[in-house]
């Protein structure tokens, strides 16, 4: 399952350029003379001919990196520990790896479950106490050392090196198209949370995931989607679409055999905390269950709105505010609402003209999770990073969505420090403008990706592959007899299309 991104172009097409098939780059192009002519470089030689150092994935991997760098300057003046004068607000640094290595014990030398119980799903907790603990015993023995700073920045190295190797990842299922890793490579909102919390474990081994499955090896990515869930929630809802679009090709047992896998990964990676530890295994899920209506939210904005819009009487409860205030109800309508959101990404694959690629449906799935739960924390937009890349590589909506995140980012440390200080840094609804602005970006792209779905000669990723690049088994295959006989009925199928499982 090699991720080597070394070649620009494969052996089967050319290389897709921006310059030329991305209108937003087009015309920004035309700033610097406009697109470069076919003998300016051999853009279009054989892939074996390449001889060039600075292919366009070296420079891909180049700008990982500098990014990286970036994000760690702008998190260093937190990195002692020392948060006096909100300076984790003021300088808008906050990394809840470094904080939590004091909150979850890990400076006391306490094994995480065992000794003390944790906040996330067990493989964030592994990966805590793998790191935490060896940084505690460094610092019995010299005393001297800032055990915190260690904690983060070796937490930093591990997770920048997930980044990396997520790229690699986009890079390798888009080798004729490898600017678009430079949509991740070069996001804003990497630069900005890569580090808050350790979501990026959770969306490399969702990458090599999809790698896996790719490259026809279900069995491997159900168990990378496994351990991939058992460190955040999300990459389990991938296997969703994988279910549905094997459904549509026949292809069921490529698809169940990937689900079977990744339940047993899962159940194997929580059992040694789950039957020992149970109360401190249960605290996730007891934590998620008895949240409130969480910052930014789409159920935040609604209680901002409640009394804005029909003013009730004093005492009264608007409906969102009425929700906050009986959590069972909020929970049960968030998951109806995902719910419904998940049976319409299923009618989707199963109405489209043309079946859709998995990365359109995966992004689908997880946006509509963000856009109905009820906490939506700032780190989470590295979980539609790659997927919103998959789907639709497109620079113009893709960079207003990180504008919209890069306001969101600033609104939201305003608002901590507000509250902080008891002094508001601004009124609330300037908060709730930029909460509302990241809301309608991600919706207007998934409005995009229906789009392409519906009208599949606008996708991009089509225009350079002929099918599913990301598909694995799906990649090619055709609609499964009972789907042809479903969708028309009076054609007749021929032996020779039947698609076996």
């Amino acid at each position: 399952m090699s991720t080597q991104p070394t070649a620009d172009i494969d052996e089967n097409g050319s290389m897709d350029h921006p310059s030329r098939s991305d209108g937003f780059v087009r015309g920004a192009a035309e700033l610097i003379g406009g697109p470069l002519g076919d003998h300016a470089v051999a853009l279009d030689r054989p892939a074996g001919r390449e001889r060039r150092f600075w292919t366009a994935a070296r420079i891909v991997l180049a700008l990982m990196c500098l990014t990286l760098a970036l994000h760690w300057v702008q998190k260093s003046p937190c990195q002692d520990g020392a948060w006096q004068n909100n300076v984790q607000y003021t300088r808008m640094c906050y990394t809840d790896v470094l904080a939590l290595y004091y909150a979850e014990g890990l400076n006391e030398g306490k094994v995480p479950y065992a000794d003390h119980p944790v906040e996330y799903p067990v493989l964030t907790g592994y990966f805590m106490g793998a790191l935490g603990l060896p940084v505690h015993a460094l610092g019995v023995d010299n005393p001297g050392i800032n055990q915190g700073q260690w904690f983060y920045n070796l937490n930093a190295l591990v997770l920048s090196a997930l980044a990396v190797a997520t790229v690699a990842v986009i890079l390798s299922l888009r080798r004729r198209r490898p600017w678009d890793a430079a949509l991740f490579a070069l996001s804003p909102a990497l630069v900005l949370t890569a580090t808050v919390n350790w979501d990026l474990l959770a969306v490399g081994l969702a990458a090599f995931g999809l790698l896996a499955w790719a490259r026809r090896r279900p069995a491997t990515a159900g168990v990378l989607l496994g351990l991939a869930g058992a460190a955040k929630m999300w990459p389990l809802f991938i296997l969703g679409p994988i279910l549905v679009l094997a459904l549509r090709a026949g292809r069921l047992r490529a698809a169940l055999t990937a689900a079977a896998t990744a339940a047993v990964a899962l159940i194997v990676v929580n059992l040694p905390v789950a039957i020992p530890y149970r109360e401190s295994w249960e605290r996730f899920f007891d934590l998620n269950t008895t949240r409130p209506i969480d910052w930014g939210t789409l159920w935040y904005i609604g209680r901002y709105l409640d009394g804005r819009i029909s003013p009730s009487q004093p005492g009264d409860l608007g409906p969102f505010e009425w929700l906050n205030a009986h959590i069972s109800a909020l929970n049960w309508l968030s998951y109806l609402l995902f719910g419904l959101a998940c049976l319409g990404v299923a009618a989707l694959a199963l109405l489209a003209p043309r079946r859709p690629r998995l990365a359109q449906l995966a992004f689908l799935v997880v946006a509509a999770f963000l856009i109905f739960s009820k906490v939506w924390s700032q780190q989470f937009v590295l979980w539609l990073l790659p997927l919103a890349v998959l789907a639709r590589p497109r620079w113009g909506a893709f960079l207003a969505w990180q504008f919209a995140e890069v306001c969101y980012f600033a609104a939201f440390y305003g608002e901590l420090l507000g509250a902080a200080t008891t002094r508001p840094v601004f009124p609330e609804g300037v908060f709730v403008l930029a909460a509302s602005l990241r809301l309608i970006t991600v919706a207007v792209l998934c409005g995009f990706v229906i789009r392409d779905i519906l009208r599949p000669e606008r996708d991009a990723v089509r225009d350079t592959y002929a099918d599913d690049p990301d598909g694995g088994v799906l990649d090619g295959a055709q609609d499964a007899p009972w789907y042809q006989r479903w969708r028309h009925p009076s054609a007749a199928v021929h032996p020779a299309e039947t698609v076996t499982a």
